[in-house]
């Protein structure tokens, strides 16, 4: 039997350097998607504000169609229907000489603290606040970044 020569077994996996290229890519890739994914999840809490004021809007027209007036002096709102409640979003209802105005505001320590959107007997939509999303005041409401309905 001859002599046995072991050979030193080649080194398997990845280099530092390798690594490191694999972590940056990664944290470029989360710098593009986070600010992204923030706008997207406040675009759908959005909704939630704008949802509710039509839903408000419909039982004001309901209510003064059973009791020909907006108002209810029974209520602390001083509106006929009760406001809707969400975790995002407050709702208040002031009367005016020609109807009503309703109000959704962004609750404090949301992501939506700095929005606030209005709507009124005749369905005229406003953004009275829009963080940094758009120029207010605008004639309509804030959907997404740059873009009102």
């Amino acid at each position: 039997m001859g002599t046995l020569c072991r050979r030193r077994a080649q080194a398997a996996g990845f280099t530092l350097i390798e690594l490191m290229i694999v972590v940056a890519i990664i944290a470029i890739l989360a710098a593009i998607a986070l600010p992204i994914y923030t706008n997207y999840i406040i675009r759908g809490k959005l909704t939630d504000a704008q949802n509710g004021l039509s839903a408000v809007r419909v039982a004001m027209e309901q209510y003064y169609q059973d009791n020909r007036q907006y108002a209810n002096t029974s209520n602390s709102a001083n509106c006929g229907p009760s406001m809707p409640s969400s975790n995002y979003f407050g709702y208040t209802c002031a009367l005016t000489s020609s109807g009503y105005t309703i109000t959704a505001y962004g609750n404090a320590g949301t992501q939506v603290a700095n929005f606030t959107f209005t709507i009124d007997q005749s369905n005229n939509r406003t953004t009275t606040n829009a963080s940094d999303w758009y120029t207010v005041p605008a004639n309509c409401w804030v959907t997404a970044k740059g873009v009102c309905q």
